[in-house]
């Protein structure tokens, strides 16, 4: 009968993955978090410059484009509620256009949430929560994929602020020179003007894939039916759901396709 060899301990095997591992340089610090947040911050300045230098030249004075950009802080939706109120749209109906294009935030809490493994502080989520853009979340969830161990509170709170201090500076820098400052350089105040709606369409011409054809298709054709028949509100509504419908759609087909190929 053989006896197992004593003189060679028995070593567990980790069962950790590498993405549980601990991260070399230890937890993410807020310093971090100010020095990852600059491409961020040098992407916000000239579109939120633009938006003070078009709420200031729609009616809007310094401290209300200011204050939209404190509260709202909501890049495209700024545009839109100031171009509503302007026409002289309704309080309600700007606001719900705008609430039905940021519809897409509700998402970003959860989806960061089940990636967060460390217990959160409360007041300290109020306040990166709040500056949960777009960019940020992209930032925090590339963050969390890399490695869980490195994301911290206060990281992502030096993302969220030194973003949104950028977009409310870029404002008021907009709505300081869009009084009167500008009207000898007219190309750049044409340039600045025209700045998001050149960035939009730079999203659209890369979301213009095969993949995404079925959905750009349907929020362009809700989109045009809402603005001939209908008001711009409507014309904005529509094409969210036309677009939303379409991916709901595609990804029913999708999955049908797929249980079929299996079968």
């Amino acid at each position: 009968m053989q006896t197992p060899d004593k003189s060679t301990p028995d070593i567990p095997i980790s069962d950790t993955s590498p993405l549980e591992e601990p991260h070399p340089n230890g937890i993410s610090s807020f310093k971090e978090g100010i020095f990852d947040s600059l491409p961020i911050v040098i992407g916000y300045a000239p579109i939120s410059f633009a938006f003070g230098l078009s709420a200031v030249k729609l009616g809007f004075t310094p401290l209300e484009a200011i204050f939209f950009s404190c509260v709202i802080y909501a890049g495209a939706s700024q545009f839109v509620i100031t171009a509503l109120l302007s026409a002289g749209m309704s309080l309600w109906v700007s606001a719900l256009t705008v609430m039905a294009m940021d519809i897409r935030h509700i998402l970003y809490g959860p989806a960061l949430r089940y990636r967060i493994k460390q217990p959160l502080a409360e007041k300290k989520t109020v306040i990166w929560a709040f500056g949960l853009t777009d960019e940020v979340f992209a930032a925090a969830t590339t963050k969390l994929i890399k490695n869980q161990r490195s994301w911290s509170e206060n990281w992502m709170i030096a993302i969220a602020l030194c973003s949104w201090l950028s977009w409310v500076l870029g404002t008021v820098a907009g709505t300081v020179l869009g009084n009167g400052y500008l009207d000898s350089y007219p190309a750049i105040e044409a340039a600045m003007t025209f700045m998001l709606p050149a960035l939009f369409l730079s999203f659209l011409l890369a979301s213009v894939k095969k993949q995404n054809s079925y959905c750009v298709t349907a929020s362009l054709l809700g989109t045009l039916v809402g603005v001939i028949f209908f008001s711009i509100p409507i014309a904005i509504l529509a094409g969210i759901m036309g677009g939303c419908l379409a991916a709901l759609l595609q990804a029913k087909n999708a999955q049908l396709n797929k249980s079929t190929s299996y079968d």
